[in-house]
């Protein structure tokens, strides 16, 4: 199935899995993201990384940079992932994600977040989806993040990890209840192949749909929370047994 000019295929798999396309809305102030990357913008009122971070820091109360660029990031990966791998899996085709063909609304949710100017076809395959996503974004992003605000790259390592698994368990479990077993299959072989790429190879163990990172997004150290599922800690580091089970 080719791509139309909408990616009409992914609305059924709910909003985080959306992308816009066509013109950006006017009022839409924000680059490409290829210039947030490289460090191009210089008014911090349209600079998304920034923007992004600064939205984390109020909505969960935590002024910790670190943390809210680690959490930042990997919210952007989930829906970078969950939309390229949708399309793969849907249309047996990817859109071009250029980051300069991508603009990020950073203050806004999804799927008002992300708008894609042009939709140009692509193969819909692993090698396709690693050059689109892992290297056009998650890595100049990484490098970004880890510049500015000090993040391990290990760490961001792992939050697209869980973000490329948390969106393969979504499509997988949508495919499934809709009786699209060739997507599920479509799906789990992609995946697959994604986690024996260099980057994400040694970023955690799976087991069918399920995975266990290396690492730790730093979820823990926002005012209430604590450590997520995939999560290498069994309870918050530095917190006793009594404590974390009460």
């Amino acid at each position: 199935m080719e791509l139309d000019p909408g990616l009409t295929a992914l609305r059924p798999l709910g909003g985080f899995s959306v992308l816009h396309t066509g013109n950006a809305p006017a009022d839409l102030t924000a680059p490409p993201l290829d210039q947030s990357y490289a460090g191009r913008v210089t008014d911090v009122q349209t600079d998304a990384l920034a923007v992004r971070i600064a939205v984390v820091a109020d909505r969960l109360g935590v002024r910790e940079p670190r943390v809210c660029a680690s959490l930042a990031q990997q919210g952007l990966a989930a829906r970078l992932w969950s939309a390229a791998l949708g399309c793969a899996a849907l249309y047996g085709q990817v859109p071009d994600l250029d980051p300069r063909l991508l603009r990020w609304d950073a203050a806004a949710t999804a799927p008002d977040d992300l708008w894609l100017t042009e939709v140009r076809p692509l193969p819909g395959d692993a090698g396709t989806l690693a050059e689109t996503v892992l290297h056009a974004h998650l890595q100049p992003l990484g490098e970004a993040l880890t510049r500015r605000y000090g993040v391990a790259p290990g760490l961001l390592w792992g939050n697209a990890a869980s973000a490329l698994a948390g969106a393969a368990r979504q499509l997988d479990g949508w495919a499934r209840a809709n009786g699209r077993s060739g997507v599920a299959d479509r799906t789990a072989a992609l995946t697959d192949a994604l986690f024996g790429h260099p980057l994400l190879r040694d970023t955690g163990a799976r087991s069918g749909t399920a995975f266990r990172r290396r690492s730790c997004c730093l979820y823990y150290r926002v005012p209430g929370g604590g450590v997520c599922g995939d999560c290498c800690f069994t309870r918050p580091p530095g917190s006793s047994p009594r404590a974390a089970s009460g």
